[in-house]
């Protein structure tokens, strides 16, 4: 029997108006890979996260996440952005932030159970934030508060977790620290990173994809000095991914 993939696309197109966002995407993941995204600023690399999260649909083509529509699967899905645009004078702790992330499991009365606590605890466990847990977000550091939005992901549990640049912003101790969560989820969940950072992540994935319009798949050892540079060119010496 012919396993089944975590993210299927069959010659996806999507526009903005009359403008080509991406063109004749065809890729599938396996279950447990880890998935490195680069690409050039306004290559589609946000478009292709947003339409595996089922946020925009696409122009033509088709997108299947675990055999459903991304909407079908979204409770199997969980998303870190880049940061949290809110007022950091907002009293909201540590804790209560990570509980946002069950909110969909929340009963019509309004009140968290204990798995759900447990939950969070054990989030907050993962990414090295249990001792932080009462204090305000707003007082976190950038990598503090980058492994709690990774944590708010984290407890619901999901099978397929996308970050978007998770390490943009944060200091190198921050970046490492957030690379080892990472490292050590890989064996819990299929994974996909969008990254300009590929000198420090390629030691990670498993695969990179290269949007640039289109989609083009390669393995770490593929990827030239170049792409670790930042410096992407077209057109590229290796076959769009058909597995």
């Amino acid at each position: 029997m012919k396993e089944q993939s975590v993210i299927d696309l069959n010659h996806l197109y999507f526009h903005y108006g009359d403008d080509p966002v991406l063109r004749d995407v065809t890729f599938q993941m396996k279950p447990g890979e880890f998935l490195g995204i680069i690409g050039p600023n306004g290559g589609g690399k946000t478009t292709l996260l947003k339409l595996i999260l089922g946020f925009i649909k696409p122009t033509a083509g088709s997108i299947h996440v675990f055999g459903e529509s991304p909407v079908e699967a979204r409770f199997k899905l969980a998303y870190v952005p880049q940061g949290l645009r809110f007022d950091r004078q907002f009293p909201i702790s540590v804790k209560e932030l990570v509980l946002t992330g069950r909110l969909s499991r929340l009963p019509w009365y309004g009140v968290y159970s204990q798995a759900d606590e447990e939950a969070v605890a054990k989030a907050l466990a993962k990414v090295g934030l249990s001792d932080l847990q009462a204090r305000p977000f707003g007082t976190l550091s950038g990598g503090q508060a980058q492994r709690a939005l990774i944590a708010r992901a984290l407890v619901s549990e999901p099978q397929l977790l996308l970050l978007d640049e998770p390490t943009a912003s944060v200091d190198p101790q921050a970046e490492k620290d957030i690379y080892q969560i990472l490292q050590a989820l890989r064996e819990k969940m299929s994974v996909v990173m969008v990254t300009h950072d590929l000198r420090a992540a390629v030691d990670l994935v498993d695969r990179v994809l290269l949007v640039q319009r289109e989609v083009v798949s390669m393995y770490p050892q593929q990827v030239c000095e170049h792409f670790a540079l930042g410096l992407y060119h077209s057109p590229l010496p290796i076959q769009r991914d058909k597995l």
